[in-house]
């Protein structure tokens, strides 16, 4: 039996695999971004670093840099929207 995936997302994420940074507190903790939008990111993150709920996103190969606000998390991965 398959169940339904609703979408919740306002705008739709593309696939991406980019290396980037998540800095906060003159710290930075490496990530890596693999999907992104206007509005948001999914993010794989080591389990053993800690992440505060706002943070910024730094991705130095495309000259982004974006304020973050953590919306949800599990060990290794973690879902962002931009602020």
């Amino acid at each position: 039996m398959q169940t339904a995936f609703q979408e919740k997302r306002r705008t739709p994420r593309h696939r991406v695999f980019k290396g980037a940074l998540i800095a906060f507190q003159g710290r930075s903790v490496n990530c890596t971004v693999r999907n992104m939008s206007d509005g948001g990111a999914g993010l794989d993150i080591d389990g053993s670093q800690t992440v505060p709920p706002s943070f910024t996103l730094v991705l130095e190969s495309d000259r982004v840099i974006r304020r973050c606000e953590m919306i949800w998390r599990t060990e290794r991965r973690a879902g962002v929207a931009f602020a």
